[in-house]
């Protein structure tokens, strides 16, 4: 082999990786722009006309959780994520503004209507749900879920002196 066979040949291996490479260049820019496109196909927000809220109202904080019929969280806010501390978090004020907050992040699903379970008997039971009201929600039904013993648990034994 002469010097020019051999140098036509490293030529030629040159130019064959430099392809390769703009080769695989341009694939992963039409991979990167797929995943875009997939990416933004995943991030259009479902439209729910109806779902419920959950409010649990105890002695100590107020928690609203909104879900969609079949019970998975559009939103959720306390109290105390506010930054309420101590018994203010207990007050109807923070529950009305826990409920703000939750409404104005479930603007864009396209929430309109609620069924609300209450839970618990806390000040702020009634208090959130005029807020759902008072945020453009329609409250269709109210139902009372707390817990209530039918005798609760066996008494102690009587003391004998």
């Amino acid at each position: 082999m002469s010097k020019e066979e051999s140098s036509e040949k490293t030529e030629t291996k040159k130019t064959a990786k430099a392809a390769d490479l703009s080769k695989a260049k341009a694939k992963k820019q039409s991979e990167s722009s797929s995943y875009s496109q997939k990416k933004n196909k995943k991030s259009e927000v479902r439209k729910i006309l109806r779902g419920q809220a959950h409010i649990q109202s105890t002695y100590n904080n107020t928690i609203v959780n909104l879900t969609d019929l079949s019970g998975n969280c559009l939103a959720w806010g306390s109290a105390g994520r506010l930054g309420f501390k101590g018994a203010k978090k207990a007050t109807p004020y923070a529950a009305t503004l826990v409920v703000d907050n939750i409404c104005e992040r479930v603007e864009k699903y396209g929430l309109k209507e609620v069924d609300v379970y209450l839970n618990g008997i806390g000040a702020g039971r009634e208090a959130a749900v005029r807020a759902l009201q008072s945020n453009g929600l329609q409250v269709m039904s109210i139902k009372d879920v707390t817990p209530i013993p039918h005798n609760g648990c066996r008494s102690k034994k009587a003391r004998r002196v």
